[in-house]
């Protein structure tokens, strides 16, 4: 996968008058013997792309329950090298873009340009890197954009619109608008201005738009991706899988795609 395959899959959604969901998992929360089926399945749920995380010991973006799988896959032995071997292992067989989620601390410990080739080699589509800020941005751009990698920027709430619309403007692939203030997690309600927030990143890009960040359930889904493109959904993903609720899942990508129509 590339970042153009990533562009054309989101098309293909819109085209299609569906709502974009992208579901979160910590690649390696529950082993990686299972990554491959946890993919394959969130794919034939109707995802559109799947957000997998890389385990961290300072994962300073993350609420408790991705913090917590995050502990099970370092206690399984996750590494971002192994990581990126189970999803070059199972390249061929996979049908739907990969985002990696990951910190700069990891990516520096294993050589940027190594990781933006080895990346590249395992068929990732985009990457996010939420404590990299736009003025140190160019730390990993450049080796990213040399392997047609996209490199998706996230959006917030607290922004000045001046940084948001520069922000809007340098992302690729989509624009990851945080839509609550502080950590992930699955939240009863949003502020009352996200959807002027969400409305207002429109207009700032050619690119699509979606929330994450405190989505949980296919109510929050349609009322957000009613002023956007689609929705990100992990720590409740995140959750059930842990469960073992697969029907769940299933249900709530399916409800959340089939409610958050145009």
């Amino acid at each position: 996968m590339s970042k153009q395959q990533l562009e054309d899959a989101l098309k293909r959604q819109l085209c299609a008058n569906r709502k974009i969901f992208v579901p979160y998992i910590m690649a390696g929360d529950g082993g990686l013997e299972c990554l491959a089926e946890r993919i394959h399945f969130l794919k034939e749920c109707g995802a559109t792309a799947i957000e997998l995380g890389i385990p961290f010991s300072d994962p300073v973006a993350d609420g408790p329950t991705i913090q917590a799988a995050g502990k099970r896959a370092l206690n399984n032995g996750t590494t971002l090298n192994k990581v990126l071997t189970t999803l070059q292992n199972m390249k061929e067989s996979r049908a739907i873009p990969i985002i990696l989620m990951t910190y700069l601390n990891p990516i520096y410990a294993y050589g940027i340009d190594k990781f933006a080739e080895d990346c590249n080699d395992a068929g990732v589509a985009g990457v996010i890197i939420p404590d990299l800020p736009l003025e140190e941005e160019n730390l990993v751009l450049n080796h990213l954009q040399n392997y047609g990698i996209a490199f998706i920027r996230l959006a917030a709430l607290t922004s000045s619109k001046k940084r948001l619309k520069e922000i809007a403007q340098r992302t690729e692939g989509f624009l990851y608008a945080v839509s609550v203030t502080g950590t992930t997690g699955s939240r009863s309600t949003h502020q009352n201005n996200v959807k002027d927030y969400l409305n207002q990143l429109k207009k700032m890009t050619d690119v699509p738009v979606l929330a994450g960040f405190g989505v949980s359930n296919p109510q929050q889904a349609q009322e957000l991706g009613s002023a956007c493109d689609g929705v990100i959904v992990g720590s409740k993903i995140v959750d059930l899988f842990h469960q073992g609720k697969t029907t769940e899942i299933k249900s709530l990508l399916q409800e959340s795609i089939n409610t958050a129509v145009f």
